[in-house]
């Protein structure tokens, strides 16, 4: 991609026609291109010879079924090329609309890859500085570009005046040339993936690492020394995300290793209560005539709290699993007061006395750690509410496939990419926190992988499809279960 990428940073050229048809026909051909001779044939270039009286200038490669000339419609790659700057790279829909990518276009997959390229080259090498930029969804070209992003890439305002409301990804190259050929590779790869053709055979290990490069800003990792980092400075934290994504035995792992077991573990379910929380009345176990008689007793968070005031100088976790199967809106109650990492001292008057050493009032020891696990697949539960959701920080747990590819064999890594692609092709925000952890598929023996699956995983997609989870591209997940199900001996 040599002329390619020299012609980025050339400028406005006088030859720009030829000089962008011998860039694009380098990247074709096993004798030095990336990408299939055959790979040609899905797009055409559009490179207008460069006129100082036309304003803006580009060179596009556009689906072979648009005009020779003129305005053209689907998904494309540009490049703008400016005065004293190097040309801007961009995603792009042509002015006619979607028509003849719609499919490809209107799909969340699209959207999303380029969103996660856009993170990706931030964050790897923007150094504090945005350098790219994607449209949250790429089909509303009757949604203008942001004043902000014009603003913030305002050497391109002839090209944003012109073509802001169609441009959905961009990529404006700085001085360092590495990470503008990282995006072109990626722009690229991906367009060329979505018209059915993968880079030649000698580039797919780039391929594939530029691919889980961004994918990781799609699906983050995170660790125990992330978790414990936030638990310290915000002291009450929930890990979210799908089912199998190991939300549970990263929080014993914490529990254990960075706590000394110095804390206690309960499960919340829907018959979960205030008074088995917090604190309330509770049956006297009594001989005689007496009658049935109630006295008060603390609740786990009492009893976490005892705990922690009687070692102020270490710690103190309570991990609470399934947080989100309760109502927790009525199991916290008032003692949501108390849920301020940042204002010390609150105290909550009791209705009953306790005993010592609470009595009567309630406090939060500054050394008293709350983490709580949440399945987000699980859509019968409730819905935990804003005021909750304020006193707790997130951190989402998402699968991971180099986990994957340590632990799983070749059928399970090759399963687990499958439905990966699929997910992240056709599932909408919400549904893309159904996706089935990398747990389903460590099984590391080929001959027991199968019957892991059909015990694990097939269920709980049959579970999706049953209660219409995805609804949306449920054609997909049976194809997928068909295939699963052909590999039978």
């Amino acid at each position: 991609m040599e002329k390619l990428l020299e012609l980025i940073y050339a400028g406005h050229l006088n030859d720009w026609t030829q000089r962008s048809q011998e860039a694009f026909d380098e990247i074709f051909g096993s004798t030095a291109g990336r990408y299939p001779e055959r790979a040609k044939q899905s797009v055409t270039l559009r490179a207008p010879t460069f006129r100082p009286e036309s304003g803006v200038t580009f060179a596009a490669l556009i689906h072979p079924s648009n005009p020779e000339s003129g305005a053209y419609g689907g998904m494309s790659f540009v490049i703008f090329p400016v005065e004293g700057r190097p040309a801007l790279l961009g995603m792009v829909i042509g002015t006619q609309g979607l028509s003849p990518d719609e499919e490809v276009l209107a799909r969340p997959g699209h959207g999303r890859k380029v969103s996660a390229i856009c993170n990706w080259l931030n964050k790897q090498y923007g150094k504090g500085e945005m350098l790219a930029w994607a449209k949250q969804d790429p089909a509303r070209i009757d949604l203008d570009m942001p004043g902000n992003i014009k603003k913030l890439f305002s050497d391109y305002e002839s090209v944003f005046k012109r073509y802001g409301r169609v441009i959905y990804g961009l990529y404006a190259p700085n001085e360092n040339r590495e990470s503008t050929l990282e995006c072109l590779k990626a722009f690229l790869d991906m367009m060329f993936s979505e018209r059915g053709h993968q880079p030649l055979k000698g580039f797919e290990t780039d391929a594939k690492r530029i691919q889980r490069a961004y994918y990781s800003h799609m699906f983050p990792d995170c660790n125990a020394e992330e978790v414990a980092s936030l638990l310290e400075q915000r002291k009450y934290v929930i890990l979210q995300g799908p089912p199998g994504t190991g939300k549970t035995r990263l929080a014993l792992e914490l529990l254990k290793n960075k706590y000394q077991n110095n804390g206690m573990t309960i499960q919340f379910h829907p018959n979960t209560t205030y008074e088995n929380f917090v604190g309330g009345l509770a049956p006297l176990h009594t001989e005689g005539d007496l009658g049935l008689q109630f006295a008060p007793k603390t609740g786990f968070l009492m009893e976490a709290a005892i705990e922690a005031t009687s070692h102020p100088d270490r710690p103190y976790l309570l991990l609470i699993d399934e947080i989100n199967r309760a109502d927790l809106a009525k199991v916290l109650g008032e003692a949501i007061f108390l849920l301020e990492p940042r204002e010390t001292g609150r105290v909550l008057k009791l209705p009953y006395d306790f005993g010592s050493p609470l009595h009567t009032q309630l406090t939060l020891p500054q050394n008293l750690h709350i983490l709580g696990t949440m399945n987000s697949s699980d859509r019968s539960i409730a819905i935990v509410d804003i005021a909750v959701r304020r006193r707790f920080a997130f951190m989402k747990l998402w699968p991971q496939m180099a986990v994957v590819e340590e632990h799983g064999c070749e059928l399970m890594q090759r399963a687990f990419q499958e439905l990966l692609e699929i997910f992240v092709e056709y599932a909408n925000d919400e549904s893309l926190d159904l996706l089935p952890g990398h747990s389903y598929f460590l099984e590391k023996e080929p001959q027991l992988a199968l019957a892991s699956l059909r015990v694990n995983l097939i269920p709980l997609l049959e579970e999706y499809l049953n209660q219409g989870y995805v609804a949306a591209f449920a054609d997909s997940i049976q194809a997928y279960l068909q295939w699963l199900e052909s590999m039978a001996p």
